[in-house]
């Protein structure tokens, strides 16, 4: 996916990381909304879902979406996360969470999206975040509607 925003630049998004608890999932379940979403937005670009698995739902949860689903150790998974981001190429990396351990994949992504969701939001993610949106529809929202993103970031 290509965005062309004015007073902003390009940005392009071939990537999509996202944490599970908290952002995509709440109490460990994925909203029906949600997976309707990721499913529009794999025809675009490559999905991961990124998580610690605190409910240990997100195998289950995610078993008939087209993400690729990578579990990370609890005490390193801030540090996981990033790594993983790196990897993949965090120029071209849109990441989407709402924890600490969010914090450092969303200092090397081109986007980075916080979730204040019904589970909280981690307060010092926000001074990471290029925006927040109060529901991972939202968040999704942005990736699918580009005028959305547009009205977001435009300078």
């Amino acid at each position: 996916m290509r965005f062309e925003i004015p007073g902003y630049g390009a940005l392009t998004i071939e990537n999509v990381i996202m944490d599970f608890n908290g952002t995509i999932a709440v109490d460990g379940v994925i909203k029906g909304t949600v997976k309707q979403r990721i499913v529009r937005l794999a025809e675009s670009c490559r999905l991961y879902v990124l998580t610690s698995d605190t409910q240990g739902t997100a195998a289950r949860e995610l078993g008939e979406l087209p993400v690729t689903l990578q579990i990370c150790e609890t005490d390193n998974a801030g540090e996981d996360k990033r790594l993983f981001v790196e990897r993949v190429g965090g120029a071209t990396c849109a990441c989407i969470g709402n924890g600490k351990n969010d914090v450092l994949m969303f200092g090397v992504a081109a986007l980075s999206i916080a979730v204040l969701e019904s589970e909280g939001l981690y307060a010092p993610l926000l001074t990471a975040a290029d925006l927040l949106v109060k529901s991972s529809e939202e968040a999704l929202d942005l990736l699918l509607d580009e005028k959305r993103l547009i009205a977001a970031l435009r300078g």
